[in-house]
């Protein structure tokens, strides 16, 4: 019999034979590892259990968790990966360096997992919320909020779009979707710690690293953010998000309640204040934004007027309300480059007219 570190007809390894001593059994299968889970968890932390509560149910998976099973389809979604064409702050920046939608989601869940793994919270759930809180974002950022609201009954929202739309054929748990949806401060409480973590983890996140990229794009200096930030957090994107994870670690273990001190609450709405006066509502990003705005209001107009030219249109009459939805949902799923090539070929739009980085 051959040894178990020597490869045979049976075994074929990438490099040579590694030894994990696990030889007959798997450790430890999903049951077991709920049961661990609920032991080491926060008394109000969220417990996954078995499939998890789907729309459509489904057999539970024999090694992963609910929601890390969750995080993995939001992974290999399209809409996570139409997130690298779509802007944070910049539409359709030439700096390589500066963020995009995907890349913020990415730093989103790693602030959000770092304040939620130590206070004993459900870390999967937490990652799973987070990665996929902004898959419902459109081209050229909020740009494409107000330019889709007229479109959509209510209004468009993508933090709901995302949840109840975007994301829905993933099947995934209510507990994610809930903390998906109502990740931003204006929409209603979330069900669950987790999903109350990530909202704040995208605040936290964006203000820190939307400074860091104005820096780099010539836009502020670092020596112009005010002293009620700098003072208590420093002035760097490194020290900012140690002060802000460490805090919020903090005030979670001595209060039991989702929140952050005073002291860095207020230098992060200060911090905020300063992104939103020099950052995102200087008149070039407004100018910018408005023409964004035109932009893609005028694709979803041409597209729900033509959605023969729409997948699966075809039967779809010009104009109605299943030709809108779906002309809204193709057009909120457009990375900006696509959207903007679509304007200039169906809508006549030249070059100088388009959105420019600002």
């Amino acid at each position: 019999m051959d040894s178990p570190l020597q490869p045979s007809d049976r075994l074929a390894v990438a490099h040579g034979p590694v030894a994990v001593d696990v030889a007959g059994r798997l450790l430890p299968a999903r049951g077991a590892r709920e049961e661990r889970e609920d032991e080491v968890l926060a008394k109000h932390a969220t417990r996954a259990e078995g499939a998890g509560q789907r729309s459509l149910q489904e057999e539970p998976d024999p090694f992963r968790t609910c929601f890390e099973r969750d995080l993995d389809r939001i992974h290999h979604s399209r809409a996570f990966r139409r997130l690298a064409g779509k802007c944070q702050v910049y539409v359709a920046p030439e700096d390589d360096h500066l963020r995009t939608r995907l890349t913020h989601a990415i730093e989103v869940c790693q602030v959000a997992v770092s304040i939620a793994r130590p206070v004993g919270l459900n870390v999967s759930l937490t990652a799973a919320a987070a990665t996929g809180h902004d898959c419902g974002h459109g081209p050229a950022g909020h740009a494409s909020e107000g330019a889709l609201s007229p479109f959509v009954d209510g209004g468009y929202h993508h933090a709901v779009y995302g949840a109840d739309v975007v994301l829905a054929p993933l099947n995934l748990c209510a507990e994610t979707l809930d903390a998906i949806r109502n990740h931003s401060w204006n929409r209603p409480i979330p069900a669950t710690p987790e999903g109350e973590v990530v909202a704040w983890a995208d605040r936290i996140a964006y203000v820190c690293h939307d400074f860091e990229d104005a820096i780099d794009a010539g836009i502020v200096a670092a020596s112009e953010l005010p002293r009620s930030v700098t003072d208590i957090v420093g002035g760097d994107r490194r020290s900012q998000l140690h002060g802000f994870i460490t805090a919020m670690v903090e005030t979670i273990a001595e209060t039991g309640v989702v929140g952050l001190r005073q002291p860095e609450a207020r230098a992060l709405e200060a911090f905020r204040e300063f992104n939103y006066e020099r950052i995102y509502l200087r008149p070039a990003a407004l100018e910018q934004a408005d023409r964004a705005a035109r932009l893609i209001g005028g694709l979803a107009e041409y597209y729900l007027t033509h959605p023969a030219l729409l997948p699966d249109g075809a039967q779809l009459s010009p104009g109605s309300a299943e030709a809108t939805a779906a002309a809204v949902q193709y057009v909120s799923g457009m990375t900006d480059r696509f959207a903007q090539r679509a304007a200039q070929d169906l809508l006549g739009w030249d070059q100088s007219s388009l959105p420019q980085p600002a």
